[in-house]
């Protein structure tokens, strides 16, 4: 596997793989990689020839009172990680090299109407941080397919409308949620969790598969079904932020509706968890 740090560098090998004809996947991350992120790079090599990840833990994303600064990096691990799943090249930008010319002036991407709901309510900004970087990669990779976990619901929706808006000659590719056997979707933020916390931490998965049955069963009164688990949510020592069913879309429901997505977004302790579901059941 090549790592490269620097742009006209990593440009340089892709243009040997474009001159090649070589169809080109990227799979963008902060690191900290855990098996959620190796299941996008599988899916990746599927679609491409040859499979470009990057690391690099976003200032933009993260608010003023959030984690970026305890944010894990663990850039030698994940990459004999990404070299063990057939990555050819990583692509590990410091922040000067990603926003040179400082961060006061940068040019931002906003996606209007789908980043401003749920978490873009209770992070402002944050998907802004999320749209500009991912731009910027795109500019500097000009990948043929990227792929991005369904576990960020949200983000994902937000990346397919800018990919859409922009005219950008990308295919976006969710990638089911990955979980421990007890249901907690993997993210790099649970190693945050108390060995107690842990032990909680799966009913926020179950708290969805009971809305989605709810769903499944016929109900339609949204608002009453969402407010009965965050109830058994609080009970449980959670602080949730929201729970809310969705058209997959994430426009609101309607009696009409056939298709919904679950999403919830809560605080365990000191740790931010977010989990989504799909009604008719299965998993988003």
């Amino acid at each position: 596997m090549i790592t490269r740090h620097a742009i006209t560098e990593l440009r340089a090998q892709l243009a040997v793989w474009r001159a090649a004809g070589q169809r080109i996947a990227l799979v963008p991350t902060m690191g900290n990689l855990h098996r959620g992120h190796l299941r996008l790079v599988e899916q990746a090599r599927m679609q491409a020839d040859r499979v470009v990840a990057s690391i690099f833990v976003n200032p933009l994303q993260f608010g003023p009172n959030e984690d970026f600064e305890r944010y894990p990096r663990t850039l030698a691990a994940d990459q004999a990680s990404l070299q063990d799943a057939g990555v050819d090249l990583l692509f590990a930008p410091s922040v000067a090299e990603m926003y040179p010319h400082g961060r006061e002036t940068l040019s931002s991407v906003h996606v209007p109407g789908v980043s401003e709901d749920l978490d873009g309510a209770h992070r402002p900004g944050h998907f802004d941080g999320v749209a500009t970087v991912v731009s910027i990669l795109f500019n500097i990779v000009q990948p043929d397919v990227a792929l991005f976990g369904e576990k960020d619901y949200q983000q994902l929706a937000v990346i397919r409308q800018m990919v859409r808006d922009l005219h950008l000659p990308i295919e976006i590719v969710g990638v089911p949620t990955q979980r421990d056997a007890d249901g907690l979707a993997l993210s790099s933020r649970n190693q945050y969790l108390s060995p107690e916390e842990r032990t909680r931490a799966p009913a926020l998965h179950a708290a969805l598969k009971a809305v989605a049955a709810a769903l499944d069963e016929g109900r339609r009164d949204f608002e009453p079904i969402s407010e009965e688990q965050c109830k058994v949510l609080a009970n449980k020592g959670f602080d949730v932020q929201y729970l809310a069913i969705r058209r997959p879309d994430l426009g609101l429901p309607d009696a009409t509706t056939q298709r919904f997505v679950v999403l919830v977004a809560a605080k365990l302790g000191r740790t931010r968890l977010i989990d989504n579901i799909q009604a008719p059941s299965g998993q988003i």
